[in-house]
C-alpha cells in the first residue's frame, strides 16, 4: 500500500490556501494574479521531486512523472469561484500532487508514476472545463477567440497575454501513456456526513440540462393599466416557477435537482408592467431516460402556459449533457483502499456536480473520490472538512493509485 504523509499533505493544503485568501476560504478567479501564483506554486512542489512541470497556453499546470510507464494521471483544478472555498478543486490537486511524491518514495513502481494535472477554469470564469477540454483536444482556437470572463468581461485571450501565456503550446494528451485518470473532490453534499461515512466513490456524474424560458407580453404603464386588462411577463413567470415547484416531484428522480439560476424582467422599473420576461433554469441527474421524462414535462408546462395565457411562452434550449459514468475498475480500486484504510465507511454514490473527470472519462478509464462536506456547503468561504476526513482521503486516494499502477500493463 502507499503510504502518503498526512503532515505534509495538510502543510500544503494549507500553505495554497493563503494565496488569495478571502476570510476563511479563497479568491483565484481564472488567470487573476492570484490564480498565477497557486500554478508557479504548484509547479515549484511538482519540479522539487523530478516531475518535469510546466503551465501551458490555457494555464494548466502539468507535472509529468518521469519512466516510460504507464502512468495514472491525477488531479483536478486549482482556480476558485468569487470569494468561495479553499478546498474545492485544490483537494484534488493535492491529493495528485502527495500521492505522486509517495508514488515515487515508494520505490516499487519501475517506470510506472503518476502525472498530475491541475486543470484551468473548471469553475467557468471563461467557458467550463477549458482546461480540460484543451488537454483532450476539444477546444477550438475560434472558441477561445470568443470567450470573455463572466463577471470582468475581460477576452480570454487578452488574459493569456497579461498572465504570460501567449504563444505557449497547449499540452495535450499522450495517446497510451496513461492507464486511468483520478480525480478528488470535496462532496459538495451533504449525504456522506448525514450518513456517518468517510469515503464516496462516485458511481456517475450528472448531467446538466440548461435552458431559457421566456414568456412576451405588453409593456404598460403600472398606474392607469386595469387588472383585468393586463399581460404581465412576469406574473406569467412566477407562476410558471410554482407549476414546476409544484409537479416536478411527479417526474423526478430521487437525486433530482432543478434550479432557477437568474430571472429578468424587462424594462425592469418599478412604474412599468414588464413586456417581457425570461428565465434560465436547469435540471441535473444521472440517468439519461429520467433527464428526457424531465425536459418532457417542463415542455408541456410551458405549451400550456403559452395556451392559456394571456403571455405566450416558449422553450429555447442551451445545452444538454450526457451523463459520465465512471470506470468500474477504478471505482473497484477505490473501494479496495477504502474499505483497508476506513472499512464499512464508504459508499458509491453520484455526483450532483459537474467535474473534468467526466470530460477525461471519454478518453481514459477514469473515477473520482469524495471525501464529506461540513454541513454540505459549497461554493462559499466558509465551505469546510476536517482534517481527519482530508487525511483519511488522502490515504484512499493514495491507496488506489497503488492499485491502479499495480495493475497497469
Amino acid at each position: 500500500m502507499i503510504t502518503i504523509n498526512g503532515e505534509r499533505l495538510l502543510a500544503d493544503l494549507y500553505d495554497l490556501r493563503k494565496i488569495g485568501a478571502f476570510k476563511t476560504g479563497v479568491h483565484r478567479p481564472t488567470l487573476s494574479e492570484e490564480d498565477m501564483v497557486s500554478r508557479r506554486w504548484l509547479c515549484d512542489k511538482l519540479d522539487a521531486f523530478g516531475h518535469g512541470a510546466e503551465i501551458d497556453g490555457i494555464a494548466n499546470v502539468i507535472g509529468r512523472a518521469p519512466g516510460k510507464g504507464p502512468h495514472v494521471l491525477a488531479g483536478s483544478h486549482i482556480e476558485s469561484q468569487n470569494e468561495a472555498g479553499w478546498l474545492d478543486g485544490a483537494l484534488g490537486v493535492i491529493y495528485a500532487l502527495e500521492a505522486a511524491r509517495a508514488v515515487k518514495e515508494a520505490g516499487t513502481f519501475g517506470e510506472r508514476g503518476v502525472d498530475v494535472i491541475a486543470f484551468a477554469d473548471e469553475e467557468g470564469h471563461f467557458g467550463n472545463f477549458f482546461g480540460s477540454y484543451s488537454f483532450l483536444g476539444e477546444l477550438s482556437d475560434e472558441t477561445i477567440d470568443g470567450a470573455m470572463d463572466r463577471t470582468r468581461g475581460t477576452p480570454l485571450r487578452e488574459a493569456l497575454e497579461k498572465a504570460g501565456l501567449t504563444g505557449r503550446p497547449r499540452r495535450q494528451i499522450e495517446r497510451g501513456r496513461h492507464s486511468a485518470f483520478l480525480e478528488a473532490h470535496i462532496e459538495q453534499g451533504d449525504w456522506l456526513e448525514a450518513n456517518d461515512l468517510t469515503i464516496g466513490i462516485v458511481t456517475s456524474i450528472v448531467a446538466i440540462w440548461q435552458f431559457r424560458i421566456v414568456f412576451e407580453g405588453v409593456q404598460n404603464h403600472a398606474g392607469t393599466t386595469r387588472m383585468a386588462i393586463r399581460r404581465d411577463a412576469g406574473v406569467a413567470l412566477t407562476e410558471l416557477c410554482h407549476r414546476i415547484h409544484e409537479t416536478f416531484p411527479e417526474v423526478a428522480a430521487e437525486r433530482s435537482v432543478w434550479t432557477t439560476g437568474r430571472i429578468t424582467l424587462q424594462p425592469g422599473a418599478p412604474s412599468i408592467i414588464p413586456g417581457r420576461a425570461e428565465m434560465l433554469f436547469q435540471f441535473r441527474d444521472a440517468d439519461l431516460a429520467v433527464l428526457e421524462r424531465i425536459q418532457a414535462h417542463l415542455e408541456r408546462l410551458v405549451a400550456e402556459s403559452n395556451t392559456a395565457g394571456p403571455c405566450s411562452a416558449r422553450l429555447e434550449v442551451i445545452s444538454r449533457a450526457i451523463p459520465a459514468v465512471m470506470d468500474g475498475r477504478v471505482q473497484d480500486a477505490i473501494e479496495t483502499a477504502a474499505e483497508q484504510i476506513v472499512p464499512g465507511r464508504h459508499t458509491r454514490m453520484p455526483s450532483g456536480a459537474g467535474h473534468d473527470a467526466q470530460n477525461v472519462a471519454r478518453h481514459l478509464p477514469s473515477g473520482m473520490l469524495f471525501v464529506p462536506s461540513i454541513g454540505g456547503i459549497s461554493h462559499h468561504w466558509t465551505e469546510n472538512t476536517s482534517d481527519q476526513d482530508i487525511v483519511a482521503g488522502g490515504r484512499v486516494f493514495a491507496a488506489a493509485i497503488g492499485e491502479l499502477l499495480a495493475a497497469a500493463e
